[in-house]
């Protein structure tokens, strides 16, 4: 733990702190000024404040001259505007639910205990170590009650049991995996987009074999792929590896579904024609699907929605590189969409031990961080770490966001941001290669949630007989896939489909089937 700054330090970091509410005051719109709700204002100007504790990640990046996550000019600010006073907990990131176990032990634990895992956050229920909550958002919460209201597929994620035992928020945008090709090499090659597997496919041929970079020589690798290829293989066929499906009402393991073959053939095909890389076994950390991708060897990545460095690399080698989205292509069984992440953020649970008025100042905090107090967390101070360019905010000095504001994200444990496409190109900077990359940002984020991934359930289940078999079958599946893929005739991907099956069955698999059945039809009823 840091030591805190001393009081000439302190001294400095109201004064800016006043400051920033000086500048938010006059040049914010109103809706935006922080510490602007009634509520909040009234609450601060009715004497001594309660205070509430709340735990928050260490991820050390905090910078000396900066303070601690106890105190520093945003815990300032925050205690400013709060109606009441916060005091913030660190827990080291990856130490966080230990730690956070260790505190709940000792009767040490913060009122306020978030956490991105909702399964923990099952386990503190199940523990009896944090309380439902239902009851008094309805009684003292205004904004965020308003909130989940406008966001109803939120609220299964926060019942436990029947009961409401967290609060969240929406993510500023589901988007993950996203799909690029090159659209010059389109051009040059004369062709379209293509919109179905089999047309990618034909695509990729058309790539290897045309010599779409002018070099003659016949060594493109046309798909680059990422850490998110493998899921994208599935996407496409309905039946990611570790989700679970309600199929005619039973619930049904991803990696043991009759699609599964399908997403196994369409990968070997790709390998077997040499359309993606032949070491992409070994290539653990895609440094080297990168590198083809980006020195122009390859027009096809398997990769994420937002690829603005990799974009940036690729155009200064080639400034006639155009990378484009393409929208997920269509399969036999349909159009999926590419993986996109489950609404909700993070999840704020409320200690058991907690009496009735610390719950309600709780609350009171949550609405105002909800309402506003979010805002200068975000975005920072107004001419200082942004400045307003057609009603969007565009970032001005990196490394200052960088030293005195990126840290500041860990403490809005409610928000309300939404990313916006057309703004991309305002909050982008002004040259060219930017510009044009902020409008394809924007076209990729629009393409990406155009189609909707098929999640049958908001959130898988979890128990220990099902913790333990993944955790031995994964690596086993990973082994027979790649046996798959690679291995020329040695296994169809039916053989390999039914040697999944065999191992799941072998490891228990029949007996986790059922307990996920129970567990299903014990809580679909808090899935709507």
């Amino acid at each position: 733990m840091r030591q805190l700054k001393h009081a000439g330090k302190t001294a400095l970091a109201v004064t800016m702190a006043a400051a920033l509410l000086a500048a938010c005051s006059t040049n914010t719109k109103e809706a935006d000024q922080p510490g602007s709700s009634p509520s909040s204002s009234a609450a601060a100007s009715k004497g001594p404040k309660k205070e509430i504790s709340i735990s928050i990640f260490d991820r050390g990046t905090v910078p000396t001259d900066e303070g601690t996550y106890e105190s520093n000019r945003w815990t300032k600010w925050i205690n400013e505007k709060a109606p009441v006073n916060v005091k913030w907990v660190p827990v080291a990131r990856n130490q966080a639910q230990p730690k956070l176990n260790a505190l709940i032990a000792s009767g040490e634990a913060p009122d306020l205990i978030w956490e991105y895992d909702r399964n923990y956050i099952s386990q503190l229920v199940n523990q009896g170590a944090v309380q439902p909550i239902g009851d008094y958002i309805n009684k003292y919460s205004t904004t965020y009650k308003d909130y989940l209201e406008k966001h109803p597929e939120l609220k299964p994620y926060l019942n436990f049991n029947g009961q409401m035992y967290a609060v969240t928020f929406a993510r500023e945008t589901i988007a993950n995996h996203g799909i690029w090709i090159r659209q010059d090499w389109l051009d040059k090659l004369n062709l379209k987009a293509p919109t179905t597997v089999e047309e990618l496919v034909e695509v990729s041929r058309k790539f290897k074999d045309g010599d779409p970079d002018g070099n003659g020589k016949a060594d493109t690798v046309p798909i680059a792929l990422s850490t998110s290829a493998s899921t994208i293989y599935r996407s496409l066929f309905f039946t990611s590896e570790n989700q679970w499906y309600v199929e005619e009402g039973k619930l049904k393991f991803g990696r043991t579904l009759d699609r599964y073959a399908d997403s196994l053939a369409f990968q070997k095909q790709l390998f077997d024609e040499g359309l993606i890389d032949k070491e992409y076994i070994t290539d653990n950390n895609f440094q080297r699907s990168s590198q083809l991708l980006t020195t122009g060897k390859a027009g096809i990545y398997f990769g994420n929605w937002d690829i603005e460095a990799l974009n940036a690399t690729i155009v200064q080698n080639d400034p006639k590189a155009k990378m484009v989205p393409l929208e997920s292509v269509s399969t036999k069984y349909g159009k999926n969409g590419l993986y996109q992440e489950a609404p909700p953020s993070i999840f704020t649970a409320f200690n058991s031990k907690m009496k009735e008025d610390q719950i309600k100042s709780s609350i009171q905090f949550i609405d105002w961080m909800m309402k506003d107090g979010w805002i200068p967390l975000k975005y920072g101070e107004e001419n200082v770490h942004f400045k307003m360019v057609d009603g969007v905010r565009q970032k001005t000095d990196p490394d200052k966001i960088k030293k005195e504001l990126a840290y500041a994200l860990e403490y809005p444990i409610v928000m309300d941001a939404v990313l916006k496409p057309e703004q991309f190109p305002a909050m982008a900077a002004k040259d060219d290669v930017s510009q044009s990359y902020a409008v394809q940002k924007g076209k990729s984020l629009n393409l990406v949630l155009k189609n909707k991934y098929r999640r049958d359930i908001p959130f898988n289940p979890d128990f220990p007989e099902l913790t333990q078999l993944i955790a031995t079958f994964n690596p086993i599946a990973q082994q027979i896939e790649a046996k798959v893929v690679t291995g020329g005739k040695a296994m169809t991907p039916q053989d390999g489909l039914n040697e999944l099956r065999k191992e799941w069955k072998r490891l228990g698999g029949d007996n986790v089937e059922k307990l996920a059945q129970d567990w299903y039809d014990k809580n679909k009823a808090n899935f709507k």
